[in-house]
């Protein structure tokens, strides 16, 4: 796939950015930044290297004073709009990372940058840094943008700062403690933004990770205020869910004493490397009254050294009516794929209801 993505670095890229530059940059020479992006290494580079080698390059062509450079940048995002290119465009995440690379020592100016460049294309790995080496001053920051007129500098309030963002550095001491940024997190609560919340969402996501506590006792906090924040919380726990927290699950009403699963049939007791697992069982709500019934599936994929590493599938979560009996199938795929390795031999399949495994059966990966 980043063999692929890299191409967004192409001859018709530069070619498009450069009109715009020759606009934007006093006697900005076209020939020479050509030269400089495809140098002989160029090829060999991948999507990551190529976005830092055109900040590099970029950087050639700015004024020496940093604010001049921050203030030109704005000129070339406006341009770009004008020209009606490079909207939340990944090519243009080069934008970002120049801030991160060469503005990490002049804190007001780079804020002034990202705060107009996140409105262009996302600067949600360009505030790390900032994270890590001004940590409270920051953290003032980013709770003053999630107050911001702008969605897009709102949302960033909340993906910036979120303690495990995926495919960024992490924040050692907001996983520690989340306490400093959970008022940037009330702010945007009720945002009207969807996309906002959706951020909120899995910050909470990442926090219950570290402090389970912390998060159900926002749940509890939060529940029924609002039918968005009921979404948020019910979203930013599950990972809590999936783990079958019992306080989570008791904050629910998820109970799993009067559910009752039999008939457990696994109909591909061999399956293939490729092929499909096929599974079934019976589902009995004992009550004499309706509930709420979380189903899931636990995997135990069989690691290299010859344990079992447990990943979970949310099947459904519904409303079952009293003494209400259905029949349950699924198929889970064993298509080989690029984030996760097959070993053949023993594998066990559990049936999990309201978070506690019911039933589990072994089955041969072959």
């Amino acid at each position: 796939m980043s063999s692929l993505l890299k191409n967004i670095y192409s001859p018709a890229f530069y070619q498009r950015l450069s009109e715009v530059l020759i606009k934007t940059i006093p006697a900005f020479d076209q020939k020479k930044f050509t030269l400089e992006i495809f140098d002989e290494e160029f090829e060999r580079k991948e999507l990551k290297a190529r976005m830092k080698h055109t900040a590099r390059v970029l950087h050639q062509f700015l004024p020496e004073d940093y604010g001049k450079r921050v203030d030109l940048i704005a000129e070339i995002v406006q341009a770009l709009r004008n020209a009606r290119q490079g909207e939340d465009g990944l090519a243009y995440m080069f934008l970002p990372d120049y801030i991160e690379t060469y503005g990490i020592g002049d804190f007001e100016n780079s804020m002034r940058a990202i705060a107009f460049l996140t409105q262009f294309v996302s600067c949600e790995f360009a505030v790390r840094p900032f994270m890590l080496k001004y940590g409270d001053r920051m953290v003032a920051q980013m709770t003053e943008w999630s107050l911001h007129e702008s969605y897009r500098v709102r949302r960033l309030a909340s993906e910036g700062s979120r303690p495990r963002l995926p495919w960024a550095m992490a924040l050692p001491e907001l996983k520690k403690n989340p306490g400093p940024v959970l008022p940037l997190l009330e702010n945007l609560k009720n945002d009207p933004s969807e996309w906002v919340r959706r951020s909120v969402a899995n910050h909470l996501n990442d926090i219950a990770k570290d402090n389970p506590d912390l998060v159900i006792e926002i749940a509890k906090r939060w529940k029924g205020k609002h039918k968005e924040t009921d979404a948020i919380i019910k979203h930013g726990c599950r990972t809590l869910l999936k783990q079958g927290h019992i306080e989570i699950l008791k904050h629910y009403g998820l109970e799993s004493e009067q559910v009752e699963v039999s008939n457990f049939q696994i109909s591909t007791p061999v399956t293939s490397i490729g092929g499909d697992l096929r599974f079934s069982f019976d589902l009995f709500n004992e009550r004499e009254e309706a509930q709420t019934i979380r189903l899931e599936y636990g995997l135990y994929y069989k690691r290299q050294n010859g344990s079992w590493s447990k990943k979970v599938f949310k099947i459904s979560e519904k409303n079952y009516a009293a003494a209400e009996k259905v029949q349950v199938s699924r198929k889970q795929s064993f298509k080989l794929i690029t984030t996760r390795k097959f070993y053949p031999g023993v594998q066990q399949l559990s049936i999990i209801v309201n978070g506690v495994e019911k039933v589990i059966k072994e089955f041969e990966l072959a």
